[in-house]
């Protein structure tokens, strides 16, 4: 090997002497290495670098810092992404939701479902924008740029949104009444409300909304806190522009877990309660199918009139 380097670098112009196989040919990885050899003798330490790169061998990868900003930039887009289609972090700022949602918690939204034209359903646990100002009063904390930032991307709560958390009680159609201490009638089916906060009652004795009656308007909910005397929910809106019913359109998403402190850890399933027939529909189902008997042996009976000859009857009834 050593004479045909030697031998490649001379550049004499005879035939160089490689070996050869049984039928004369040359085979190609001496042919390579000779090729090689020669480009290293003629053109020096670049030409070795471009035999390696043109060989296939890898460059050299970028520093891992100069990669970092744009690393971070994706992730920065992902977070906003997120944040604005699938979920989202809200923190708890009082003990309405007690014991459920304890002050401090921090809940995940689910955002995602509401895209494909999901509502709100009886017993879930929503966030939602303020009506017509339900937290004047309330205190606002002035958050600093770095939280600005990561709120605004969703990687921790927004601290300027005006955002309230309760649990739907009623949705269109429903008729919602509470009446002395309780039970909580949703249609007139009484709730075993044992989500309540322990020594609560489910209604609230007062005259500024404990006691109503209401029947929620299509593209509304009505909303309760689950610590029911220590909560501004609807009851106490009737006179706001909604009447306290919560526009569907105000709902930002539902919450589905509890993601901190890590010994919080939860889901937010829907209580049993609402798992009963609630629908408004139901009642008025049954007098339907209660009323085709009715109506079958009156329809009878007035054509068995018409066969006997009593027109009058008949007409009267006809007209009736």
């Amino acid at each position: 090997m050593g004479d045909l380097a030697v031998g490649a670098r001379s550049g004499h112009d005879g035939p160089e002497d490689r070996p050869e196989r049984h039928d004369g040919t040359v085979p190609p990885a001496v042919e390579d290495a000779a090729t090689s050899a020669s480009d290293s003798g003629d053109g020096g330490g670049g030409g070795t670098r471009e035999s390696g790169e043109q060989g296939g061998q890898p460059k050299k990868q970028r520093s891992f810092w100069k990669e970092l900003p744009l690393l971070i930039g994706i992730a920065l887009i992902l977070a906003l992404l997120i944040k604005t289609f699938l979920v989202q972090a809200f923190s708890i700022p009082s003990d309405s939701m007690q014991n459920t949602l304890q002050k401090g918690d921090r809940v995940l939204v689910d955002k995602l479902t509401p895209w494909f034209g999901s509502e709100p359903e009886r017993g879930e646990v929503v966030v939602f924008h303020d009506p017509d100002n339900w937290l004047a009063g309330e205190p606002t904390v002035t958050p600093n740029p770095l939280q600005r930032v990561l709120g605004w991307i969703g990687l921790m709560p927004s601290s300027n949104e005006k955002d309230l958390i309760k649990r739907v009680i009623g949705v269109a159609g429903d008729t919602i009444e509470c009446k002395g201490t309780g039970p909580l009638k949703v249609n007139g089916h009484a709730l075993n409300d044992t989500f309540v906060y322990a020594g609560n009652t489910p209604c609230s004795v007062d005259d500024q909304g404990g006691q109503f009656k209401v029947k929620v308007p299509k593209g509304k909910i009505w909303v309760m806190g689950d610590h029911r005397q220590n909560s501004l929910d609807s009851r106490y809106h009737q006179q706001d522009k909604n009447h306290g019913f919560v526009p569907v359109g105000n709902v930002i998403g539902r919450a589905i877990v509890i993601a901190w402190p890590p010994t919080r850890w939860n889901t937010l399933p829907i209580p049993d309660a609402f798992d009963q027939n609630l629908s408004a529909a139901a009642p008025g189902a049954l007098g339907l199918a209660g009323a085709v008997p009715l109506v079958l042996w009156r329809r009878r009976r007035l054509a068995g009139g018409l066969t006997g000859g009593n027109s009058r009857v008949s007409s009267d009834g006809t007209a009736g």
